[in-house]
Order: structure tokens, then C-alpha cells, then sequence
């Protein structure tokens, strides 16, 4: 990564893990930041239940914390949704949106994911958006006409550098061990770069495009290399303090 423009972001995202006893997980993490700092970011997104404990752990560290979802409006009956301003209220400093299992499961279209990557903007989040194909579209060679339209769909008008970082993820590949080469990657990251330099511009060109499904202490450092690779969203991996950090060190060199 050493000698591109862009800094790296290191960001685990805990999904629906965790209780209070966790949160003892980010103290090395915390201790791990502090030594990386001058080379990488690191970001955790656990669930909303432990944004507000986790962010008063990791105040006044290098450690940034980040949630997983929400809703696009700022407030109003909407049960059981939180709102960005929520989040950022708890200490968040960005939030995960359009990640894959939101839209399997949610069924989230590109739409919803672009309204709330706004309501991020709105509140002073940076939004993480996830695009990515399932098994099937990579298997008929559909990935980049699905990437495409979402990264068209997905990402809302305006966008900067600050506000927004894209997350590749194949569907396919996140939790099953399985990985794409560094070609595919590469193919899809040159692919999403030059979609976004068509679109924003100099923001397009500054703005960090992660890799992420399946990203383990093994296989980092040769995904890290790859180009337009600025970073890594980590799954199950970012729940052990010591496979995170192996992660980013690995980005680190």
C-alpha cells in the first residue's frame, strides 16, 4: 500500500455478535490502533446495543467506531429502526449500508440503499456502501454489469471523499472461505475506480474502495496489494482482536 494517494481503512463489521463482554475485545484493538496509526485507519461496527459502550471505550483513540445499518429518515414511527443521528448521538462515526445480507434478507433495493446513505450524510456519517454478486451472476458473467448498476444506484449524487467509501463484497465469498483471485478483484476494483472518477471526478479518484468476503490473517497481504484495494471490510474475523490486527498489519506493509 506504500506510496498511494489513498489511506487505508481496516473496517470489522461484528454483524449480529456480541454482549457486553465483548467489548473487552477492543482494548488490544485500541492498543493495536495506536501502533498503526501513521500507516491505516481501523474502524469496528459492532451492533447497535454496543455502538454507545464501544465508542466511550475507544474515545480518544485511534480506534473508530462505526454501525451497521440505518434507517433513511431521521426520526418518526418507524419501530424498531435506528436512525443515523441515532448513531451518531451513541459516538458512530460512520455506518455499514446496502451490505448484501440487508438486501438478500431486507430485500433492500439499490434506491433504499442510496436514501440511506444520504440520511449518513445528513447526520455526519461517512457511509460504508456494499456492492457485490451472488454466485450465480459471477457464473453467467453478469459481476460487472451488477456492480455497475449498483455503484449507478447505490451511491447518491454529491458524494465526496469524506462521505463516502465503497465496499466490494461478492456475495459469494462472504463466510464461505472462499475467495476471488487478485484478478477478479482487480477487475472489479479498476472497474468500480473508473466508475467513479466518470462520475465524481477528483472525489472519484480519492475515494476508498475495500475488498471484503472472507478476509483472513492468510490471504490479506496478497489482497491488500492488489490495486484500487484501499482496504478491507472483515466479517468473523474482526470479532478476535488478534486475527483483526493481523489484518491490518498485513495491510500495513
Amino acid at each position: 500500500m506504500a506510496g498511494r494517494p489513498r489511506r487505508s481503512l481496516i473496517a470489522g463489521n461484528w454483524k449480529m455478535n456480541g454482549l457486553r463482554a465483548a467489548l473487552a475485545e477492543l482494548d488490544p484493538m485500541i492498543a493495536g490502533a495506536a501502533a498503526l496509526e501513521t500507516s491505516l485507519d481501523l474502524m469496528i461496527c459492532p451492533p447497535a446495543t454496543l455502538i454507545a459502550a464501544a465508542a466511550a471505550r475507544a474515545q480518544g483513540s485511534a480506534l473508530m467506531i462505526g454501525g451497521q445499518d440505518c434507517h433513511a429518515e431521521a426520526a418518526g414511527a418507524f419501530t424498531g429502526d435506528i436512525a443515523a443521528e441515532m448513531l451518531r448521538d451513541a459516538g458512530a462515526v460512520a455506518v455499514i449500508v446496502g451490505h448484501s445480507e440487508r438486501r438478500i434478507y431486507h430485500h433492500e433495493s439499490d434506491a433504499a440503499v442510496r436514501a440511506k446513505a444520504l440520511a449518513a450524510r445528513r447526520a455526519g456519517l461517512q457511509a460504508i456502501v456494499c456492492v457485490g454478486e451472488s454466485k450465480d451472476e459471477r457464473a453467467r458473467g453478469a459481476t460487472l454489469d451488477v456492480v455497475g448498476r449498483q455503484v449507478d444506484q447505490s451511491l447518491p449524487d454529491g458524494a465526496t471523499t469524506g462521505n463516502l467509501v465503497i465496499a466490494y463484497e461478492p456475495v459469494w465469498a462472504i463466510g464461505t472461505g472462499l475467495t476471488p483471485t487478485p484478478a477478479d478483484v482487480a477487475e472489479v476494483h479498476t472497474f468500480i475506480r473508473a466508475r467513479l472518477v466518470a462520475r465524481f471526478g477528483a472525489d472519484g479518484q480519492g475515494m476508498r474502495i475495500l475488498y471484503g468476503g472472507s478476509v483472513k490473517p492468510s490471504n490479506a497481504a496478497e489482497l491488500m496489494r492488489v490495486d484500487d484495494v484501499d482496504g478491507a471490510l472483515v466479517g468473523g474475523a474482526s470479532l478476535k482482536a488478534a486475527e483483526f490486527l493481523a489484518i491490518a498489519k498485513a495491510a500495513a506493509r
